[in-house]
């Protein structure tokens, strides 16, 4: 029991110091918004345009530009709890999977996607909780199962009505994909 206490305590502190980073991380995304929004969305362009060269360097890209103020927002929520719990295992850890996610759901749309420029962080959202909880599953250790469990009371339902989620103006492939993604780069790693 001890050792459960003491692994939620250090869950805790390790949240604690990492919220900084968090903030920061959010703090660029929305200055990169804001630029974007000053230029009439212009950077937009630098999307994913699937199967198109000009949109090779969306998928890098494309998880730091949004289409709105809404939009960014309503990403900002979900990053904010989700960096947070993986910068946990640490920052090497968090900067990997975040490439790893990025990258290979960045070349499925490119590859799959619907003729459309693709942005936002969705995707990377999204690979962020594939592999939370395919990290709990495969290695259950106290930290892992504690933070896919913080990962679904905080966001589960926003992430499962996400990953279906064929709207007009939704890129429903980068929900997929991410996810996909986000478990397949917790079997790899």
């Amino acid at each position: 029991m001890n050792t459960i206490i003491n692994s939620l305590q250090n869950i805790v502190h390790t949240l604690k110091l990492n919220l900084y980073f968090t903030l920061i991380l959010l703090g660029i995304l929305w200055a990169i918004h804001i630029v974007n929004y000053i230029m009439g969305y212009r950077l937009s362009y630098l999307g994913i345009h699937p199967r198109k060269l000009a949109g090779i360097p969306g998928i890098v890209l494309s998880p730091l530009l949004h289409g709105n103020f809404e939009h960014l927002l309503l990403n900002s929520i979900p990053l904010f709890v989700l960096v947070d719990l993986l910068l946990a295992q640490g920052k090497l850890h968090f900067y990997t999977i975040s490439i790893e996610i990025t990258i290979i759901s960045g070349v499925a749309i490119w590859l799959l996607g619907r003729r459309a420029i693709h942005i936002g962080a969705s995707s990377l959202i999204m690979g962020y909780f594939g592999y939370l909880l395919a990290i709990a599953w495969h290695h259950p250790t106290t930290m892992t199962v504690v933070l896919a469990v913080l990962g679904i009371f905080y966001l589960g339902s926003l992430m499962l009505t996400n990953l279906l989620s064929f709207k007009k103006g939704v890129s429903a492939e980068g929900h997929i994909f991410g996810f996909l993604a986000g478990i397949l780069v917790a079997y790899v790693f």
